[in-house]
């Protein structure tokens, strides 16, 4: 994930914060040095870490924190504060307005902007948008068509016209047919560039000046670095963007770009790109990425991701089996399926706070779940309902028919019966018999 560096570097430095009962403005200014070394680091913009030092300086060397009984941590909270100012103090979203609200997505070639459009459409159609998409790129080959599968996949409709005509055209026909089709977002799939030349700039300001445009959002690739900043300032200055969108944000980039892009552009980050799913777009809260980044934790993102994800009746029915202790297979691959839609056990525990730094070098592949899926799946419905009655020849035969060995049937028998156990004692923190003590409550899935 991007940040992971960074991030364990400002927690070692906290952590010798923390350490000491009292700050003198020398531990102040040392502790700063080595935040300044590991924004660099992460590639974020010298002139942006040189402002951002000097502004957590002054209110860190002030006498209400040198004097506070808790003066390590007062010094986080400011930090914590001037990254999210650094990154936009307030969330940014996109504009729509009455009528018919028109989108233009623009960036450089590679960076993921047709599939970020799709990404788009379905979040905004899924709040009860109409959204279509239009296919404005006319140069890569495969363009169209990769347009028109996503927007397949994610239930919207794509209006192309072939490589045969003009962008321009193609989007003065794609608000037209959006108009007969009762359609109120359009978002406009241009072309991109590997580089940034004078063609492609005028393309893009033909579409505006043709089109009423209301939002022009740039899709960058994280993974660029300092390069991010330049395209954010050449596109902005020469057909003016409303935002920007970041991609590939779960890669293991340094991540500076987030952190530099605001300041230096002025522009806000819309959203980022968290995975190659249609699925893996977040809004961009300014105050939820400084917390992962220091360590703290996103709980409300998790907590979104959970309300989004998880079916709210398997939830309730998944309650009352625990109040009466019942747990089956069933149960088991549902609670599996859940935690694969909301990202993985990797992204829901980077989220979890203090969680990050305990992950360090700690690979979870989300792949060791498939074998388990394929035991269940072999399983009949009996014995999904009753464990109980797996002997040792329906082992083998469950075993040969997942491709694994016995000794992996087994194992997987005693991680359940070890889960089994585990929802017993939960019930019994409930009260027993459909009693709650002490108004637990218990969350939705596991």
């Amino acid at each position: 994930m991007a940040f992971e560096s960074l991030s364990e570097k400002l927690q070692n430095v906290f952590k010798n914060l923390r350490g000491k009962g009292r700050l003198s403005e020398a531990d102040v200014k040392a502790a700063l040095r080595e935040v300044k070394l590991a924004l660099l680091e992460a590639d974020v913009n010298f002139k942006v870490v040189k402002q951002f030092i000097s502004a957590v300086q002054e209110r860190a060397v002030g006498q209400d924190v040198l004097t506070s009984l808790t003066p390590g941590q007062m010094v986080i909270k400011i930090v914590n504060e001037e990254m999210t100012r650094l990154m936009g103090d307030q969330t940014t979203e996109v504009t729509f307005v009455g009528g018919i609200t028109l989108v233009m997505m623009c960036g450089l070639q590679g960076a993921g902007k047709t599939t970020m459009a799709a990404k788009l459409a379905g979040k905004w159609k899924s709040e009860g948008k109409k959204p279509l998409l239009a296919a404005c790129d006319i140069y890569r080959p495969a363009a169209i068509e990769q347009l028109k599968i996503n927007g397949q996949k994610q239930g919207i409709p794509v209006f192309a016209m072939g490589t045969g005509h003009s962008p321009v055209n193609i989007a003065k026909a794609a608000l037209e047919h959006a108009k007969k089709e009762g359609c109120n977002v359009v978002i406009l799939d241009t072309a991109g560039r590997l580089q940034i030349d004078e063609d492609l700039m005028k393309e893009l300001r033909d579409i505006k000046d043709a089109v009423e445009v209301h939002n022009t959002i740039l899709t960058v690739d994280s993974m660029t670095g300092q390069d991010v900043l330049n395209v954010a300032t050449t596109f902005d200055q020469e057909i003016g963007i409303t935002g920007v969108i970041l991609t590939k944000l779960d890669s293991d980039t340094r991540g500076g770009a987030a952190l530099s892009i605001r300041a230096v552009t002025g522009k806000p980050i819309l959203y980022v790109g968290t995975g190659e799913k249609l699925t893996d777009l977040e809004q961009f809260y300014p105050d939820r990425m400084a917390s992962r980044i220091l360590g703290m934790g996103d709980v409300l993102t998790l907590i979104e991701k959970v309300q989004a994800e998880v079916d709210e009746q398997k939830a309730r029915e998944m309650e009352k089996k625990l109040r009466k202790a019942e747990f089956d297979f069933n149960d088991f691959y549902d609670q599996i399926q859940q935690m694969k839609k909301m990202g993985g056990i990797q992204s829901i525990l980077g989220m979890m706070p203090g969680m990050g730094s305990q992950l360090k070098g700690v690979e979870i592949d989300d792949n060791a779940f498939k074998p388990t899926e394929a035991m269940i799946c072999s399983m009949t419905k009996q014995e999904r309902l009753h464990p109980e009655i797996i002997t040792p020849p329906r082992k083998r035969r469950i075993a040969a028919g997942a491709g694994v060995d016995i000794a992996d049937v087994n194992r997987l028998m005693k991680q359940f019966e070890q889960s089994r156990k585990m929802m017993k004692q939960m019930s019994g923190m409930m009260g027993g018999k459909g009693k709650r003590r002490g108004g637990f409550k218990l969350p939705f899935g596991l």
